[in-house]
């Protein structure tokens, strides 16, 4: 039951007068520094598992945020999209309400997600119930994760079986929208070699939006098996089942949101959903081959089952009261195998020193993909325009014969090496490439059937080989402080980041470019508190994005984007921790092939300013309190430049409370001030609007 605002604010402001703590996020550093909260969480994080190697960040010439268990738990987070809140120059995207989408360094992305290092890029909304944190790795990450991931990519890192004790967590939460979820994460020490760890989550979905509701529920045992002094194993199993209303948010009018339509559902609630069922299994060895190398290789199969169907806006005439919806239904089976090898060596050539990475992958995904058209009795079109009511009253639709079948089958063979050099106590050279094979066979059904003489059977494929370099320098004018400068490059295949854009014109077109120059610094000021900047621009060629002029046509695009980072992380006080950031981001579209429209128009989801800051302060060893502010500055809906999203400054605030070592509660306020904004969109009329002035209470045991 949602409660009063009035009787809300009261307890707000009664509970923030109790309250406090102090908490940092996990953060690089030169030394390991294990601070223990009253609340019991762990920092001082000082590597990431996306580089692959035992590298320091501090030495890592790129852009990088932690985002650790204990800033997952107590900032309340559920989803990749509440994660990157808080992390600079990453903005979050509507995703058509049915998938993770985000837009890193002005390049938009819905596959540059992994999960412990291996490529996670089906189109779903990610739990982060068995997540142990998440690496944020701005930048072009080619040489380390292959194709994509020009602006940056998300890896988590899942939970794993523990050897050294026993324990159980239980948490139970619960909303002022009335969603709320269970989580367990338990582990069992076996004996001296071998564990047992379960996590498992129950969430149900709502929110202020009308009709929204939906359910998600999964489970991952691992086990970790300890094969010699040298050698260990961990296995892991996921299951993921999710389905929920597809909400793709509100038209705009004039340039703008429209307005008084805050919760309302443009939609069909009896036909918008999405559903997905997902298996992922995985198994990694780890083996130390001498003092000097070690090697790694991990093997996953994943099966993936999704579907959604949605009726969405595509205008609203002021004058007429008309709303014109638009709709289909998708469905996509996908099955990946990847195998990942890694082998690191440390050692020194005399006075040189050596940190090789060098390693193989292999993957191959089968994908089959379709969808239907929607078709309103009264036209017989997929559109349809008529007088907008609240709730809205949709006229009789059915589904089409499919408009799109595709299968598709994709193998990737790579090799990549890098040599992180040391030369005396101040500098580091980084160096290293990646060739990457790509292949996709096409088989496109509908041309098949069509039997038209056009030249296109409806076989399709395509061949890539790319080399991706990777060089970095950095300067280190005392032990825990670098400055660096770095230059890689990624690339992206025809097909697009899910498969589905290959065609008989662009499947002998080269593979999009993305370069990425960086200069920037870090800082480790104490050895708990960390401060890093970095400059950049990404240049990306050959870029395919959707006519603004025409939405029908895609066209071939050059872009540039060129922005400052700022990150701060760590205790200012013994009392007192932040994490907090800013970005400046100024992107355009630099090209358009052909007759295409767009040029000089800037980017669609990149707001020029974003910052944000968390943090925690400590009362006693019972109370602590939070407060988070989120700034960004106005952006446009899509690269029309039609439609703008306004600017916001959002309020969080949090109450923590240590009743025992085994208990704690906590309370989550979001948007204090009960502001409304808009926080991203899909295109000029999918707005979403952001959730009011809203609580969650949680509860969590230890035993």
């Amino acid at each position: 039951m949602i409660v009063k605002k009035s009787i809300l604010s009261l307890s707000i402001l009664s509970a923030l007068c109790l309250s406090g703590n102090v908490v940092a996020q996990e953060q690089a550093q030169e030394e390991s520094v294990e601070r223990i909260t009253i609340r019991g969480a762990f920092f001082g994080q000082q590597d990431a598992d996306a580089v692959k190697t035992p590298t320091l960040l501090l030495n890592v010439p790129q852009s990088a945020s932690i985002i650790g268990e204990a800033q997952i738990e107590e900032q309340g987070l559920f989803s990749v999209a509440d994660a990157m809140q808080y992390t600079p120059g990453v903005s979050i995207g509507l995703g058509e309400d049915h998938r993770d989408q985000i837009t890193i360094r002005g390049q938009n992305t819905t596959a540059d997600f992994f999960v412990d290092g291996l490529r996670d890029d089906v189109q779903y909304f990610r739990p982060l119930y068995n997540v142990e944190r998440i690496e944020i790795m701005r930048g072009s990450n080619a040489l380390l994760f292959g194709r994509g991931g020009g602006g940056g990519v998300v890896n988590r890192v899942t939970k794993t079986a523990d050897v050294s004790s026993d324990f159980t967590v239980l948490s139970g939460n619960i909303d002022t929208f009335s969603a709320g979820g269970i989580t367990l994460d338990t582990n069992v020490v076996i004996d001296k070699d071998q564990a047992f760890r379960l996590n498992a989550a129950a969430d149900s979905v709502d929110s202020h939006r009308d009709f929204k509701e939906g359910n998600r529920y999964a489970f991952n045992p691992t086990w970790y098996l300890a094969l010699s002094d040298v050698t260990s194993l961990n296995a892991s199993y996921e299951y993921v089942n999710d389905d929920r209303l597809v909400d793709r948010g509100i038209p705009s009018l004039n340039g703008k949101p429209l307005n008084g339509v805050y919760d309302t559902f443009f939609g069909d609630k009896d036909f918008n959903n999405t559903t997905l069922e997902a298996h992922i299994a995985r198994v990694k060895l780890d083996h130390k081959l001498s003092s000097e190398w070690s090697v790694n290789t991990t093997v996953q199969f994943a099966d993936y089952d999704k579907a959604y169907q949605n009726l969405y806006p595509t205008a609203f005439d002021d004058e007429s009261q008309f709303v014109t919806l638009d709709g289909y239904r998708d469905s996509t089976k996908r099955e990946n195998f990847l195998w990942q090898l890694n082998a690191i060596g440390q050692f020194d050539t005399g006075a040189v020193s050596h940190t090789v990475l060098a390693g193989a992958e292999y993957a191959d995904q089968s994908t089959e993909n379709a969808r239907m058209d929607n078709q309103f009795l009264e036209n017989g079109s997929d559109k349809l325009s008529f007088m907008f009511s609240d709730p809205l009253v949709v006229p009789a639709h059915t589904l089409t014969a499919p408009v799109r079948d595709r299968a598709s089958d994709v193998s990737v063979v790579s090799a990549f090496v890098q040599d992180e050099i040391g030369l005396g106590d101040n500098w580091v050279l980084v160096a290293g490439l990646r060739y990457d094979s790509f292949n996709i066979d096409v088989t496109d059904q509908i041309e098949i059937n069509d039997g038209a003489e056009d030249g296109n059977n409806g076989l399709l494929s395509s061949d890539d080989s790319e080399i991706s370099p990777r060089f970095g320098v950095i300067f280190k004018p005392a032990e825990d402080i670098s400055l660096y400068a770095s230059y890689s490059v990624s690339f992206l295949p025809r097909s697009g980041d899910q498969f589905l854009t290959l065609s008989l014109s662009s499947a002998a077109l080269d593979a999009e470019e993305f370069r990425n120059t960086e200069v920037g610094f870090k800082w480790n000021l104490t050895d708990s508190l960390n401060l890093s900047a970095a400059a950049f621009k990404v240049e990306r060629e050959n870029g395919a994005t959707v006519d603004p002029d025409n939405p029908e046509v895609s066209q071939l695009t050059g872009t540039e984007t060129q922005g400052f980072e700022l990150q701060l992380s760590g205790y200012i006080t013994d009392s007192w921790s932040v994490t907090g950031g800013y970005s400046y981001l100024d992107g355009n579209q630099t090209s358009v092939s052909g007759t295409g429209s767009g040029e000089g128009q800037r980017l669609a989801q990149l707001p020029e300013h974003m910052f944000s800051v968390w943090n925690k302060f400590l009362i006693d060893e019972k109370w602590q309190w939070g407060l988070g502010i989120v700034h960004q500055s106005e952006q446009y809906a899509s690269l029309s430049n039609n439609v703008t999203l306004p600017s916001f400054t959002r309020f969080d605030a949090a109450v923590f409370y240590t009743h025992s070592d085994a208990l704690s509660l906590q309370l989550n306020v979001n948007n204090v001030l009960d502001m409304q904004y808009f926080p991203s969109a899909h295109n000029d009329n999918n707005i979403s609007t952001g959730a009011p002035l809203h609580a969650r209470v949680a509860a969590t045991y230890r035993f």
